[in-house]
């Protein structure tokens, strides 16, 4: 039945529209796949050399054995973020008599063939050969690809169990992120235990007690056996479908939303679309990242013409990465919202409410950097009022431009889809336009009244949004049909 299932996915790639286009990227990703793994071989041939630089007074088979679990760790986050659920098209065969075990069984197989699982066998195994061999005989060195085969097939498992998650719950993926962060952070920088000693402890074990490889074996399995429970739960859709209601309170039973009508029932459901689906979930996360931005040029005080840009790419950065490929996230159901009762013009205030809910909240994370002076603060506060008032309208503006559809399925991970020249285009008043106020101010030595007339600017584009409202839905109406025929191009 496998080999059916393998024979169906091959199928339906060869009679796909996009075969030719599917095969150039794959083409072009497979070229540098093989220069990564180029790379990374060279490394493990030299890991020796490397740790030798690196631990020149530790034992060379110590300090290789110290590293291995600090590469799982951040191969487990670089996972998190890269790494692609893999997939079938359940619902065809639901109904023929094929036994559940059959189709999880193929989902749970086909998530080992992922690039990610070679790079630790690259990168150690000629280290494992070149050295442990040597000096320890063929048993422990067939214990050291044992335990590294078991820690990396749970750390796959681990990755995709935490990106199912979070398929339906959002902060599931956040919580695991955090939970990474932290672990590295209290070795690195607040030094409460080593990573590397703990390792040690364990993989130079394995030196004189061999057997010990069997532990991250047994690891492996149990994460496998938990993502096979896992989707044998929730195979058929409607169990899907019970679980999500579970996790997800319906748009009017969201208290700050629910004050705004109908508007508040639309920005309650674009948040739901956010949070549902990895690439918009991924514009989110990065603006989570991007919060740490300041501490690279706060400090500096030679740099206070650029503290504008960084103030407006904290506060605005979900506006900027969501916000570029506006539209393009309805792509699938459009054509519904043209026939249906919604108000265009409810439907453009959601957008704002949605755009001025999150930039609140990026200007209330980044107010500990106050550390660094109130003027900080201010900046912080202009930029925050410039992004709800003036970026949010040039980005829904340029969204009436937008006929590039994206498809809400598919990974976040190398996936170009929906860009194009009006994401190029859109870039240039974003970032340009609050210096074209502020520059001529900071010649003159003035800094203060460029920032006064950016918050002053920001304040009128607030003042007049319902003005700007109606702007914007008379030139979607204009431009609606060319939006569905683009949207429609798959």
């Amino acid at each position: 039945m496998i080999s059916t299932f393998i024979s169906h996915e091959l199928k339906a790639f060869w009679r796909s529209k996009n075969t030719g286009k599917s095969i150039v990227i794959r083409v072009v990703m497979a070229i540098l796949i093989l220069y990564l793994f180029l790379n990374v071989l060279i490394v493990g041939i030299y890991l020796d050399k490397v740790l030798e630089e690196a631990f020149p007074n530790d034992d060379l088979v110590k300090s290789f054995c110290g590293i291995i679990l600090i590469y799982y760790l951040f191969e487990l986050l670089m996972r998190l973020q890269l790494q692609e659920l893999p997939t079938l098209r359940v619902q065809p065969y639901l109904h023929l008599p094929i036994k559940r075990n059959t189709l999880v069984l193929y989902l749970a197989l086909t998530a080992i063939l992922s690039i990610f699982n070679l790079w630790p066998f690259i990168l150690f195994l000629p280290f494992v050969f070149k050295i442990v061999a040597t000096d320890s005989g063929l048993l422990v060195s067939f214990a050291f690809v044992v335990a590294i085969t078991g820690l990396t097939v749970f750390n796959n498992y681990l990755a995709l169990y935490i990106k199912r998650k979070s398929n339906l719950n959002g902060w599931v993926f956040l919580i695991a992120a955090a939970v990474l962060i932290l672990i590295t952070t209290a070795d690195l920088k607040w030094h409460l235990y080593s990573i590397r000693d703990i390792s040690y402890s364990f993989f130079g074990r394995l030196l004189t007690s061999p057997a010990l490889a069997i532990i991250p074996l047994v690891l492996g399995a149990i994460m496998y056996y938990l993502n096979f429970l896992y989707l044998k739960q929730n195979l058929y859709l409607e169990e899907l479908t019970a679980h999500k209601t579970k996790g997800y309170k319906s748009s009017t039973e969201i208290p700050l939303l629910s004050r705004f009508g109908r508007v508040g029932d639309l920005a309650a459901n674009e948040i739901k679309l956010v949070l549902r689906n990895k690439r918009s979930r991924s514009a989110l996360i990065m603006g989570l990242f991007f919060m740490f931005y300041g501490l690279l040029f706060y400090n500096n005080p030679d740099m206070e013409s650029f503290k504008v840009f960084v103030g407006m790419f904290m506060t605005g950065i979900f506006i900027i990465n969501y916000g570029q490929f506006m539209f393009s996230w309805q792509a699938s159901h459009f054509d519904g919202l043209l026939v249906s009762k919604i108000s265009f013009t409810d439907f453009i205030k959601a957008k704002y409410l949605l755009f001025t809910l999150v930039s609140t909240v990026a200007f209330l994370l980044t107010t500990p950097y106050v550390y660094f002076g109130w003027h900080v603060l201010l900046i912080n506060f202009v930029m925050y009022l410039w992004n709800i008032g003036v970026n949010t309208t040039i980005v829904l503006f340029f969204a009436n431009r937008n006929f590039k559809r994206i498809d809400l399925s598919k990974g976040a991970s190398f996936n170009w889809e929906g860009v194009g020249a009006t994401q190029m285009l859109l870039s240039f008043p974003l970032l340009i336009a609050p210096y074209i106020f502020y520059a001529p101010f900071a010649v003159l030595k003035h800094p203060d009244m460029g920032l006064a007339t950016i918050a002053v600017i920001a304040v009128l584009f607030l003042l007049t949004r319902n003005y700007w409202i109606k702007q914007l839905e008379t030139d979607f109406y204009d431009k609606r049909y060319q939006i569905a025929e683009g949207f429609r191009n798959k």
